[in-house]
């Protein structure tokens, strides 16, 4: 079974690009005259309870402003989501008017967009279309039509593996800022994530790229090869519920806000034809669904926004709607924050994890074909392999799970975690061809102090603790850890189930301030981003272990920046 919806974008911008100004008889015998309008309605995709279909159409009248499109369907079909239009059903009838950013539709113009539908029986193109009223010419068909390809037996897949065979989108700003530290230029030029934080940031925030500058720069980089881009979705409303450093700009109840001045300008933008050839990978709110699980009810970890957020339910409807508007998109690949090991490692976690993120990749919508895979360790720490110990050892009468570091964990570091929870998701209801990504922008833990061997067997934490080499105080410690590394460099198809290791958090970009900096982003202080904080229950009140001078989430951290250097693991030559 395919693991995704259809693929069709770039059949539409075929489409787009044939469609030319059609001309009809004149029946007085006195030549031919251009015709108000022409509607190319291709079905591209069909299988045994639904399509695809992509739409152009031509002006060949006076330029107009804004315009609507109208057509009925002689059979049951009902358009169930689309891009680049806004499209309504009322029974058998369909209207399509413009978004803002395509309503000028000049004299000789085309105007494009796509949709996905039901039906059962036939699927026949509709006999008429009218632009503002006025009866167009028809020019279409559907698979297995004259001028059409062969009807496929099935929808078209996604390529199973995004990574697979492309390069990877390369941010000029980022690229920027790491080349300009000393040593930087080694580093510069890998691929990190794009992150799209608030709604400002979708045009262009602070002087900063918006999404279609990156996507356009995206296509310079592509060449005549495929090319990944990395894109962060994350703005839910009340976000992050337990860490005040990433609060976000919306609050609690604006699940409407998220949709339609969020989810919704980003869908129309991937949507768009001209990115077709993009292969975009999506990772969906970090940080949020796990919350739900570890930090409420009455657990000791618990905190009273995350409570709400669970009764509101607008994390589980805020992940699904985008899951689902941006699953419709289909060179869209959408990943899922599943958090890490250190999270969502436990018993008690770990299943209860998976379930939750069922319930969300079928809400508002969406379904598992809309999930291609998750993401674990975003932004995160996490150790990606431990070499010197592992969750079966046993050592003075006592297993390692019994160490104050993994404290019962079933998980020591991110590979193993990734690939036993990936077999948890598929067996709670997701495809079996889901993928994993890990973040390893930052878990390298490199420098003099990496451990090159187990340590003592005096006692079970004298030997966790002399051969690990995440070097944080706790697991739970996640902002602007001392003594970090960068990690691994991205890659494709590096181990059985992953997809690739990413650095979708893009190294030298502060994880929140060290103290209180007024801001017009919603971020608030947290206290573990302060290096003289003692700790709460969700770090087992340990040191927060942050480092000192910190600013604002998501600006640059020279001092960070240059330790990962220093650290990193591989070294950097």
């Amino acid at each position: 079974m395919s693991r995704t919806r259809t693929a069709l974008l770039a059949a539409m911008a075929l489409v787009a690009g044939a469609t030319g100004t059609a001309f009809a008889v004149d029946p007085g015998g006195a030549g031919t005259a251009a015709v108000p309008c022409t509607v190319d309605y291709k079905v591209q995709n069909q299988w045994s309870t639904g399509f695809t279909a992509a739409v152009t159409v031509t002006n060949n009248s006076a330029a107009k402003s804004s315009w609507s499109l109208k057509w009925s369907y002689a059979g049951n079909q009902k358009v169930t989501s689309g891009w680049n239009a806004k499209i309504s059903q009322s029974g058998a009838d369909v209207t399509v008017a413009n978004e803002s950013y395509n309503a000028q539709l000049a004299t000789g113009g085309s105007v494009s967009f796509g949709f996905q539908g039901s039906y059962s029986g036939s699927n026949a193109i509709p006999a008429t279309f009218t632009l503002d009223g006025v009866t167009c010419n028809v020019d279409g068909g559907g698979p297995g039509g004259p001028t059409d390809p062969p009807d496929p037996s099935g929808p078209a897949d996604r390529v199973d593996n995004p990574y697979d065979g492309a390069k990877v989108y390369v941010n000029p700003e980022w690229s920027a800022k790491a080349a300009a530290e000393p040593g930087g230029s080694r580093v510069s030029n890998q691929p990190t994530g794009v992150w799209l934080d608030r709604i400002a940031a979708i045009n262009g925030a602070g002087g900063k790229m918006g999404l279609r500058a990156h996507l356009d720069e995206a296509l310079r980089q592509k060449g005549s090869g495929e090319l990944v881009v990395q894109l962060v979705i994350y703005n839910l409303p009340g976000r992050d519920c337990a860490a005040l450093a990433s609060n976000g700009e919306l609050g609690p109840t604006e699940i409407d806000r998220y949709k339609t001045e969020y989810i919704d300008p980003i869908k129309a933008i991937l949507a768009d034809s001209k990115y077709s050839s993009l292969r975009i990978v999506t990772t969906v709110e970090i940080d949020s669904l796990p919350n739900l699980v570890t930090n409420t009810g009455s657990r000791p970890t618990a905190t009273p926004q995350c409570d709400v957020m669970k009764a509101n339910g607008n994390y589980i409807k805020g992940v699904g709607y985008a899951l689902n508007k941006l699953g419709d998109v289909p060179n869209v690949y959408n990943y899922v924050d599943a958090g890490h090991h250190g999270w969502i490692g436990w018993d008690d976690n770990f299943a209860p994890s998976a379930t939750l993120f069922k319930e969300a990749a079928t809400a508002e919508g969406a379904t598992v074909n809309d999930v291609h895979g998750f993401i674990t360790n975003t932004a995160n720490y996490s150790a990606l392999k431990e070499d010197h110990f592992s969750i079966s050892d046993n050592v003075a009468g006592k297993s390692v799970r019994e160490s104050k570091w993994v404290d019962w964990n079933r998980y020591v570091d991110e590979l193993s975690f990734a690939q036993a929870f990936r077999n948890q998701l598929v067996s709670v209801g997701f495809n079996s061809g889901i993928g994993m990504l890990i973040d390893t922008s930052r878990n390298g833990w490199g420098g003099t102090a990496r451990p090159t061997g187990p340590g003592a067997q005096t006692s079970v934490d004298t030997y966790v603790d002399g051969g690990r080499y995440d070097r944080r105080i706790n697991p739970g410690n996640w902002c602007n850890q001392s003594g970090a590394g960068l990690g691994e460099r991205p890659k494709a198809s590096p181990a059985a189930g992953i997809d690739a290791y990413v650095w979708m958090k893009p190294p030298g970009e502060s994880d929140g301030a060290s103290k209180q900096i007024p801001n017009d982003e919603g971020k608030g202080f947290d206290q573990m981003c302060d290096p003289a904080y003692k700790g709460n229950p969700r770090n087992g009140n340990n040191p927060s272990g942050a480092l000192p001078d910190a600013p604002l989430s998501g600006q640059w951290f020279s001092a960070q920046f240059r330790q990962l250097m220093q650290n990193a693991y591989p070294p950097l030559s």
